[in-house]
């Protein structure tokens, strides 16, 4: 695939990495720095497994680095639901909401590649 075609999954986790460091650099204004880190290496963490997974050595490889991505979001979807029910943090809704269908994406990618 040459990297002018459009990739939902590698779109929509690049994207949404460009808002986690938004909400972690809010986070640390908050001196929330341990939430904020969490959240940071989490959410970048999923992008970076979905772009590594496009130069898969094999279809082996492209499962395996979508289940790395998969646990990721699963992992930070968990703190963003913290984010959302802790006392003083900021609104997460959105970033909440888009975890959710990014990680129902990744499933679907994963089972679909399995077949």
């Amino acid at each position: 695939m040459s990297n002018e075609e459009k990739n939902l999954i590698v779109d929509l986790t690049f994207e949404f990495s460009l808002l986690i460091i938004d909400y972690t650099e809010e986070l640390e204004k908050l001196k929330k720095n341990r939430m904020a880190w969490q959240l940071f290496d989490a959410g970048t963490s999923v992008g970076a497994n979905v772009n590594e997974s496009q130069n898969a050595e094999s279809r082996a490889d492209f499962i395996h680095k979508m289940k790395i991505a998969a646990k990721e979001g699963s992992e930070l979807q968990y703190w963003l639901r913290l984010c959302k029910h802790a006392k003083n943090y900021p609104e997460c809704d959105d970033l909440l909401e888009r975890i959710v269908v990014i990680n129902k994406i990744l499933s679907k990618i994963i089972s679909s590649s399995k077949k």
